[in-house]
């Protein structure tokens, strides 16, 4: 496998979760760059469906944090919630006069719109953000409790929190973490058939050893389980789903959506 290098491939290639921050000031020159950044991410249909709160105060962010259950949200020197945002959309059509019954921006395709429109901004900040010497971690534990995120952050109608950043100078250098073999996740035109790995445990037998080598090294005090037990193990957490979206989800799709 030949890698070519430049700044931009090496920023993506060495991305790493940092959880720990120095306290070192973010410039505001540096947050415009970010949020400019993040605004010029692609966008389905130009509908610009997402938004991002920046949270700067104290209260929200430790509340954040307990939501997450992880002390360090609250103590990042940056920290945005991105978020599904059709509600702006919605004001535009009202105002333009649209009969409400005509008005389809609470569909499940531009949910799923907008989930990706603020994943796309949330990637370009963060990769923005690396390229400038910081780290970030990016934070789906917000959605231990989306209700209580919708209500902390004042969310309106057709809104929904997608996922949070926290970001600053880095007071830690982590290991880079494993990634499974590229042909057990990228595949030529079609998506294989489950007998060209008749067992997939086997087939992720190394990068399981892999996983664990590397926690270990982290932390010989907490073992953890190969990549495969870890996911067999939360495959069937229906009570996530519930925590996350407020009632249990169906095979064909999430349910009790606050869009």
């Amino acid at each position: 496998m030949t890698i070519i290098h430049n700044d931009t491939i090496d920023t993506l290639l060495n991305r790493r979760t940092i959880r720990a921050w120095s306290e070192c000031e973010v410039s505001h020159d540096v947050i415009d760059t970010l949020e400019a950044a993040a605004q010029r991410a692609a966008t389905s249909q130009y509908f610009n469906a997402w938004s991002a709160i920046r949270v700067t105060d104290e209260k929200i962010a430790l509340k954040l944090a307990e939501i997450g259950n992880q002390p360090y949200i609250a103590q990042a020197p940056l920290l945005y919630v991105f978020i599904i945002d059709d509600h702006r959309n919605l004001r535009i059509a009202r105002e333009a006069g649209v009969p409400e019954d005509e008005i389809t921006l609470d569909s499940d395709y531009t949910f799923t719109q907008g989930q990706n429109d603020a994943v796309l901004a949330l990637h370009a900040m963060e990769t923005a953000a690396e390229s400038l010497g910081l780290g970030c971690v990016i934070l789906g534990s917000i959605l231990n409790n989306s209700q209580a995120v919708i209500d902390t952050l004042h969310l309106p109608e057709l809104t929904f929190p997608v996922l949070g950043l926290a970001l600053g100078y880095p007071a830690v250098e982590p290991q880079l973490k494993p990634r499974m073999a590229r042909e057990l996740q990228i595949f030529d035109n079609t998506y294989p058939a489950d007998n060209e790995h008749p067992s997939m445990t086997d087939a992720l037998a190394d990068f399981d050893a892999e996983v664990v080598t590397y926690y270990d090294t982290r932390d010989m005090s907490h073992p953890v389980r190969p990549f495969t037990e870890q996911v067999s193990s939360m495959a069937n957490d229906r009570n996530r789903l519930q925590r996350a979206f407020g009632k249990p989800a169906r095979r064909q799709g999430f349910t009790g959506r606050s869009f």
